[in-house]
């Protein structure tokens, strides 16, 4: 009961006890540890409201999230001229040499701008009839969508799995620059 009554707020009309100097100090206290608390989910909260509005439209009528005649957008793909359709790969390979070695000639061939190694995953999944869980590392790899029968086929010939993972999701937008570079820095196709 005494628990409780720390986390209850002294009511206006209430008289104070007779030890009311420790419930105001117990309060305060309380109240410091609540405070970055709700800060966080203050700034929670506008970020929620600031995505949704972003996304609605509403932002350009809001003037504290307009910035300068920028808007709070990514750069749509379809729209930049100087960038192509891109992509982000996935491939799952068995250690660090079998990631640095295929990594390294997907770069050295141009099928990719950059693979990065994502060391320590953990996969399970079902094969041979039965549930199976193996250390991993991840590639993540980002191309051209124009690249992409080419790295698969690069992935297949040069991986020590029989049937390796070769997963594409589109990347609809960005940082106009990094998706130049992609562009850039990987083959015509």
């Amino acid at each position: 009961m005494a628990l409780l009554s720390l986390l209850r707020f002294p009511s206006a009309s209430a008289s104070p006890p007779p030890y009311s100097h420790r419930r105001n100090i117990a309060t305060t206290a309380l109240l410091r540890r609540r405070a970055p608390l709700v800060g966080a989910l203050w700034v929670l909260s506008l970020g929620t409201f600031t995505t949704f509005a972003c996304r609605t439209g509403c932002s350009l009528s809001l003037p504290f999230l307009r910035s300068k005649g920028r808007t709070l957008h990514s750069t749509a793909m379809a729209s930049a001229s100087t960038t192509v359709p891109s992509i982000v790969v996935y491939v799952t390979v068995p250690n660090k040499e079998a990631g640095k070695k295929l990594s390294e000639s997907i770069i050295k061939e141009r099928l990719a701008a950059c693979v990065n190694r994502v060391p320590g995953i953990e996969s399970v999944y079902w094969w041979d009839g039965k549930v199976q869980s193996d250390a991993e590392e991840l590639l993540i790899i980002k191309t051209r969508e124009s690249l992409l029968n080419a790295l698969t086929e690069h992935v297949k010939a040069n991986h020590e799995y029989d049937l390796p993972e070769v997963i594409a999701l589109p990347i609809k937008g960005g940082n106009e620059k990094y998706l130049e570079w992609i562009k850039n820095s990987t083959k015509d196709e």
